[in-house]
């Protein structure tokens, strides 16, 4: 049985189409496998194609050779439907920044998520509820739109949304960037409830502390860089 998390011979080039069409190979032969239950951070210098790699795991990034397999489905070839299942069901992202449709209220944002795979509204409801206590964000504050909010509330308010349905994988982007220490403390507890529960994560934490308690193991993507290798 293979992880639920499984990169096998991934490579990826952007073309420089002002530049004379000119091909950038930015990544050649990254393999990495994570299981149920295991939480990998991606490490290296800036530019070294952390983020790069994150995207392709979630399909924003095409391939250019090799598999990008989440939970049996290879992303580097899925059909755009596929990918949108398997975002909806399978494959959470809790990036840096909150995107949402202005004037939806803070509530429905977080409960979006389970609404989406059929989870009725109360429960649905309640979960939301929960989690934006856990992250302190104000219960006045619950009613309106979270675009309005500042970084830090919205990148709780990102955080619950990212946390409200049991993804068997996630992806983590900075989770504890800027956050005071009771709430980096709650998105470390998240981050061990869901390995508990069986998720396998992938995450890039500069805050190196943070990488030490919940990571079980580190992947330096320097390795998988053309340019570092010439």
């Amino acid at each position: 049985m293979s992880a639920m998390i499984d990169i096998r011979d991934l490579s990826k080039t952007f073309t420089l189409h002002n530049q004379g069409a000119a091909v950038i190979r930015v990544m050649e032969g990254a393999s990495l496998a994570v299981e149920a239950g295991e939480c990998v951070a991606l490490t290296g210098a800036s530019g070294a194609g952390k983020s790069t790699l994150m995207r392709m795991i979630y399909g924003n990034y095409l391939a250019a050779s090799g598999e990008i397999l989440v939970g049996g489905v290879d992303l580097a070839r899925a059909e755009p439907r596929e990918i949108i299942r398997l975002r909806r069901e399978v494959l959470g992202y809790v990036s840096q920044f909150l995107r949402v449709v202005p004037r939806v209220p803070t509530l429905e944002v977080v409960a979006e998520p389970l609404l989406a795979v059929g989870v009725d509204r109360a429960a649905a409801t309640e979960r939301a509820r929960a989690l934006l206590t856990r992250l302190r964000i104000p219960e006045r504050l619950w009613s309106l739109s979270p675009t309005t909010f500042s970084g830090g509330e919205q990148q709780r308010v990102n955080i619950a949304r990212g946390f409200a349905h049991a993804y068997p994988a996630l992806l983590l982007d900075e989770p504890t960037a800027s956050l005071d220490a009771a709430n980096r403390d709650t998105v470390l507890d998240l981050i061990r409830e869901a390995k508990a529960r069986g998720a396998a994560i992938v995450g890039i934490f500069h805050d190196a502390e943070a990488r030490a308690e919940v990571c079980d193991r580190a992947v330096d993507v320097t390795g998988f860089s053309p340019q570092a290798a010439a």
